[in-house]
């Protein structure tokens, strides 16, 4: 018989979902639904993001470029390259998935704070680039790129916010297919005490590098269908920090250890932006608002509302627990052991 916090849990799903999908039916306008739009593609780069921050625990602030990276990709590879656009979306997501590789190669070699400042310094670079190469990428003007569909604004909105509905469901997919798998488990033993994973035989550095590869592909799909969506791309806007640090903020506050944290975390920074720029205008009031939340989370919740909520459930079903899938030095013997297994 099912627990009391797994059926709460399914039940949970089902109504998200059901709202998701109904949304575009209940906007009250065209500009709702484009807000609804953007919401989605932040949970599906937060998504992203929590590929590299939940399973290794490195913090990244450079997923923005790795967005605004796609993003150019796709919009160049349609308006100087010609190709259709999911052509180039899918060409340049594959692009920046290898140039994730050189990346990831140089970045992942450190930790902590020196790996968040190459991060940094990556959108830094990035921005430097695109703005200075305006023969190519248009720089301060920007780049102008093609509807896909000669539809009208309600209409466009409502096909990509299901574009974004989609590609949220493979990387939710994806991401719960690693959290259960046994590459999933070494990236976890990285998380918890990467020198002794090391030790334990776990090829750390490959994993790291595999799995900022996948998080950079969805990511670049994050950002070229956002251009494909939007239409007008901005070095300043598309090469930001701040893009960054609310993709770490939306994680952390649904939980980063949880497959739903970032969509969570998403709905309730993306919405609570909407509404301040609706209300204040483009003021730095959202950016005080956006802190005091993070301040607020790690003070009372400090790894996240799922698990809070979770905790809450458990207090008041004594006689129902649930395992919490960290990784124990039995695991990571027996990690040790397939990897001796498969290596003979």
């Amino acid at each position: 018989m099912p627990s009391v916090s797994r059926v709460l849990k399914i039940a949970a799903i089902v109504l998200v979902a059901a709202a998701i999908l109904a949304f575009p039916s209940l906007a009250p306008n065209p500009y709702v639904l484009s807000a609804g739009v953007l919401v989605l593609n932040y949970a599906v780069l937060a998504t992203s993001w929590n590929f590299v921050g939940g399973f290794t625990g490195y913090i990244s602030l450079g997923h923005g470029a790795l967005a605004g990276l796609g993003g150019y990709a796709t919009g160049l590879l349609v308006v100087k390259g010609g190709l259709p656009a999911f052509a180039a979306l899918l060409v340049g997501a594959a692009l920046v998935a290898a140039v994730a590789v050189p990346v990831g190669f140089a970045a992942l070699r450190v930790r902590g704070a020196s790996f968040v400042i190459v991060s940094i310094a990556l959108v830094l670079i990035l921005l430097l680039v695109f703005q200075s190469w305006a023969s190519f990428t248009g720089g301060s003007r920007g780049l102008v790129v093609p509807r896909p569909f000669d539809l009208s604004r309600p209409e466009h909105h409502r096909v990509f916010y299901y574009l974004f509905a989609g590609l949220l469901a493979v990387a939710l997919l994806v991401w719960w297919l690693i959290d259960r798998s046994v590459f999933g488990l070494g990236l976890k033993s990285i998380r918890e005490d990467e020198d002794k994973a090391e030790a334990l035989g776990t090829a750390t550095f490959a994993y790291k590098l595999m799995v900022f590869v996948v998080s950079a592909g969805f990511t670049a799909l994050a950002g070229g269908l956002y251009a494909l969506w939007f239409g007008d791309l901005d070095p300043v806007f598309q090469f930001s920090i701040l893009t960054g640090s609310y993709l770490v903020l939306m994680a952390l506050l649904g939980g980063v250890r949880q497959l739903f944290g970032p969509l969570t975390g998403a709905i309730i920074v993306g919405v609570a932006l909407e509404y301040f720029k609706v209300e204040y205008g483009d003021t730095p009031l959202h950016l005080v608002a956006t802190g005091l939340l993070l301040a607020l989370v790690v003070l009372f919740m400090p790894d996240g509302v799922l698990p809070a909520i979770g905790d809450l459930i458990r207090r008041f079903t004594p006689g129902d627990r649930t395992s919490i899938r960290e990784v124990s030095a039995a695991e990571l013997r027996d990690q040790r052991l397939q990897n001796a297994g498969g290596t003979r």
